[in-house]
């Protein structure tokens, strides 16, 4: 009745919400994602996304899968996947990610570190994936082309 349940949290999930009002000091760990509206002092760490609010400020080194930035991050940025600075989005520090979107108007002082060799072995098994496919409809092609106009493949 009261034991101890054993269930894997989704990091597609968000599960804390830090608010406008509130103001955190000290490091967060997380399994699932994360939104902050308010203050935080102290790293994070995060196995989902860290999503963070137009007002919201922090002075943290952040590690997550994905990080969209509204607000002001002051402190290192490393991502599995991609960092985020939106329009309102200001980040003073450097960054190790495998992929970064800066819109207009956003803002980032430091220096960056992209991960190109997973990108481009993902291209490169996307690419042979795509040539497989082309063979195999090379092939069903050339099935139809083989048999007489108007008669159906018959198996016998």
């Amino acid at each position: 009745m009261f034991g101890k349940e054993n269930k894997k949290t989704n990091p597609n999930t968000t599960d804390t919400l830090i608010g406008e009002k509130s103001v955190v000091e000290g490091n967060i760990t997380s399994k699932a994602s994360l939104r902050i509206e308010g203050k935080v002092k102290g790293d994070i760490k995060c196995e989902g996304d860290v999503i963070i609010g137009k007002n919201a400020e922090l002075t943290s080194n952040i590690l997550a899968r994905n990080v969209i930035n509204a607000g002001s991050i002051t402190g290192s940025i490393k991502t599995d996947a991609m960092l985020t600075i939106t329009s309102t989005g200001k980040v003073k520090g450097d960054i190790h990610v495998r992929s970064l979107s800066i819109a207009e108007g956003g803002v980032f002082i430091g220096s960056s570190k992209m991960d190109v060799t997973d990108r481009a072995q993902d291209s490169t098994s996307h690419e042979q994936k795509m040539m497989r496919n082309v063979e195999k409809l090379k092939k069903a092609d050339a099935g139809q082309e083989s048999r007489e106009p108007g008669k159906a493949a018959s198996s016998h």
